[in-house]
């Protein structure tokens, strides 16, 4: 079983995404978590819109500030952002480098949600199998 934290600036959108979709992903084989270094007040309503569309309710997601107990649960760190992403030295560093959903066409924000998918997809095959 690995621990994944997903990080991002807000908390509000891909981390929520990746972190929603990894535990569908990823059932019971790994556990996720997601923050952010400066987490807004809400997740993105883009973002719930898109997940719902794939049957996950991320209503009841608040935004995290990533602190040092995510740090020390987790064995996989993956930054999402595409910006100035938080680094946590001393983990498995992923850096997938997505776009901002946030005011996005929801054409837009699904084909951020699909990138993710297949990230999530990915990782959980390598870390089911390594």
């Amino acid at each position: 079983m690995s621990n994944v934290l997903f990080v991002c600036i807000g908390n509000q959108g891909r981390s929520v995404m990746a972190e929603r979709l990894f535990q569908r992903a990823g059932g019971e084989s790994h556990q996720t978590r997601s923050a952010g270094s400066r987490p807004g007040t809400a997740t993105h309503p883009e973002v719930l819109a898109a997940l719902a569309e794939l049957g996950i309710d991320a209503s009841d997601h608040v935004p995290h500030k990533l602190d040092g107990e995510d740090v020390a649960w987790a064995d996989v760190v993956v930054a999402t952002c595409d910006d100035s992403c938080p680094v946590v030295p001393g983990k498995r560093y992923l850096n997938w480098q997505l776009p901002d959903p946030k005011g996005q066409p929801m054409d837009e924000v699904r084909a951020i949600r699909d990138e993710i998918v297949r990230r999530v997809d990915e990782l959980v095959e390598e870390l089911t199998h390594a």
